[in-house]
């Protein structure tokens, strides 16, 4: 198996539902700025709607830091906004809810479930330069963590600034960091 760490984004072109309305998003929207790729298996279901409040939740919180959020299933950009107009939970969503019903970005990132059709629950990171700074892929009945997401991602855009540094377990920003070295090697 290949990793997709550190490659670029693939070029795409998708409809989603965002701000009322339905827009055109590309992989030219991420250019410049850091984003979240939050890829789930479908509208009206069950974990999903959980995830995608929580990730409603910080998105403020992501904006500050500049990143901008994408969620993204096989369904059509119709069904997000029905599933908006008809859920509470899904009516605090700010971020674009990405449509992909051919399967080609789903694909792209090796989240798709070809046999039915829909995506396991794929998270990546995509730095300003377009290049995926972390790819997490789970089993769809295991809901993901908006906070564990945000430190992750505030980790990625320190050693980003600081290359010479790496952030241990559980770090959060502020905190000591490491400079990997010989010095350290047998010692922590």
């Amino acid at each position: 198996m290949n990793t997709i760490i550190n490659t670029k984004i693939p070029e795409f072109k998708v409809q989603a539902f965002a701000d009322g309305k339905f827009k055109t998003v590309t992989q030219d929207d991420l250019n410049g700025k850091w984003s979240i790729l939050f890829f789930y298996p479908a509208d009206f279901t069950f974990v999903c709607p959980t995830e995608l409040g929580d990730m409603a939740d910080k998105y403020e919180e992501f904006k500050k830091m500049g990143v901008e959020v994408y969620s993204i299933s096989t369904d059509t950009h119709f069904v997000h906004k029905a599933w908006h107009d008809a859920s509470d939970t899904i009516k605090k969503i700010k971020y674009p809810m990405l449509a992909d019903p051919t399967g080609r970005l789903t694909r792209a990132f090796g989240v798709h479930i070809e046999e039915a059709g829909l995506a396991y629950r794929g998270t990546f990171v995509v730095d300003p330069e377009g290049r995926i700074k972390l790819a997490e892929i789970h089993d769809n009945g295991i809901g993901r963590n908006a906070d564990e997401l945000l430190r992750k991602v505030q980790a990625a855009q320190f050693i980003a600034k600081n290359p010479s540094e790496v952030c241990p377990a559980k770090w959060r920003p502020g905190e000591k960091t490491l400079k990997p070295g010989l010095d350290l090697v047998g010692k922590i």
